[in-house]
């Protein structure tokens, strides 16, 4: 496979609900984390949902990082995707400082293609669909 890219999915318990639902708490700390993991930002989007919880999108020029907070449950999801130069376990592991949570699960994803694997179907047949689906491979 040429890899494109890394793909960090991530998964945070057990982190005090004033910092995850301060978003400007969030705003920084996913700036950081941009610095940190030694990426470049294009824009930053934060939002505050009533009565709580925010989200947060970093559009990098490595790719995006995208964090869910849930306040109320102390826990957070996170979304790194870098492709190029940056790190984003780094990125993710200052997240988790800044957010000081206590549990943490990640998954690593390595993201590219197989360099006979050039075509793209134009559509995708019911069974092949259900292949997909039930074994996350095409069939």
């Amino acid at each position: 496979m040429k890899q494109l890219g890394t793909h960090l999915v991530v998964d945070a318990w057990q982190c005090p609900a004033e910092l995850l639902n301060d978003p400007e708490r969030i705003r920084r700390a996913m700036l950081d984390a941009i610095s940190a993991g030694g990426a470049t930002l294009i824009d930053l989007c934060v939002h505050q949902f009533s009565p709580h919880g925010v989200t947060a999108t970093a559009t990098l020029a490595e790719s995006h990082i995208a964090i869910h907070t849930w306040p109320e449950l102390g826990y957070f999801a996170a979304d790194l995707f870098f492709c190029g130069k940056g790190n984003p376990q780094r990125a993710i592991k200052f997240l988790e400082t800044a957010l000081q949570a206590k549990q943490v699960r990640f998954r690593e994803f390595k993201r590219g293609y197989e360099p006979e694997e050039t075509e793209i179907p134009d559509s995708i047949s019911e069974e092949s669909l259900a292949t997909l689906v039930e074994t996350g491979t095409r069939g």
